[in-house]
């Protein structure tokens, strides 16, 4: 319980001398250690820390169980109530819902790279990894984004939608990823899991790629040089590095003081692997060469 509330509500002297109720310890925002920063922020950004919402995630471990249990019955009687009925045309509703994740990626990606940076320069690599979030960045506005950044993965499972009501194939890749984030990313910040700003930060980047190729798709304003293949490649390359961490998070754990759990990095371990696994096979196939090669003979018999 010493733990939550830690993350009591912040009292501000000022926006750069804050203190925290239950500790009495001081703490610096980012935007203070760095000044330049101060530019990028909202001013509601400055005072708003919602604990309430914090205590109840805490609180409520039955929540992503409970929506991964509505996400899989949704799709079953989705696509039994579209199987005799035409698929829906929602371009521009779609085309909107993408730009949204692909902008609220990005911003929840400048909130967090500097932090990031800042608290791997300052302690290094083996340090970050075993420090309490909390006391990292649990009551900064950087805590606060890593919160919300945790809500946008209910938020996704929107995506799905868009594919059984246009009667898309539905792939294993596609729903298996998001109930498996989900679950993940909400674990792992009510659990205080050390690497978790790392996963979050890797995530948002290639997801402001992503769903901002999905927008001009559903616009028809693709540019010829944005090639998907790419995406695809970030894609990969998210998993190894998220399994690189979590391999690194596994030798610190049992040190004196350290919060890397290897539960944690056991499950989140596992989640990258079949993710590698899975995104290799769709790259394959879809981008191979012995498949282009194959078809080309084809063409050319």
């Amino acid at each position: 319980m010493s733990e939550i509330l830690a993350w009591a509500p912040i009292v501000a002297n000022d926006y750069c001398k804050l203190t925290e109720p239950s500790s009495g310890k001081e703490y610096e925002e980012i935007y203070c250690i760095y000044p330049w920063l101060q530019a990028i922020y909202f001013e509601f950004e400055l005072t708003w820390r919602p604990r309430e919402l914090y205590l109840w995630m805490h609180a409520n471990s039955w929540f992503p169980i409970a929506c991964t249990i509505v996400y899989m019955a949704a799709i079953y009687l989705g696509q039994k109530y579209m199987e005799k009925r035409e698929p829906y045309v929602m371009k521009k509703t779609m085309a909107c819902w993408n730009l949204f994740l692909s902008a609220i990626s990005v911003l929840m990606l400048t909130r967090m790279v500097p932090m990031l940076i800042h608290l791997v320069y300052t302690y290094g690599i083996n340090n970050f990894l075993c420090m309490d979030p909390q006391n990292a960045i649990g009551a900064s506005i950087t805590g606060t984004w890593c919160m919300l950044f945790v809500w946008t993965k209910p938020a996704e499972l929107f995506d799905t939608f868009f594919i059984v009501a246009h009667k898309k194939k539905l792939m294993l890749l596609h729903w298996y990823h998001h109930v498996t984030v989900l679950l993940c990313t909400w674990f792992t910040f009510t659990s205080h899991c050390p690497p978790g700003l790392i996963y979050s930060t890797v995530n948002l980047a290639v997801h402001a790629v992503m769903y901002l190729y999905y927008f001009l798709m559903a616009i028809k304003c693709k540019p010829k040089w944005f090639n998907p293949k790419w995406i695809t490649v970030g894609q990969i390359s998210q998993m190894v590095v998220g399994a690189t961490v979590s391999v690194m998070s596994f030798m610190v754990v049992g040190k004196q003081g350290c919060w890397a759990k290897a539960e944690n990095n056991f499950g989140v371990l596992i989640m990258y692997a079949s993710y590698f696994v899975l995104f290799m096979q769709f790259f394959l196939k879809r981008y191979g060469v012995g498949i282009k090669m194959g078809e080309d003979k084809k063409k050319t018999a």
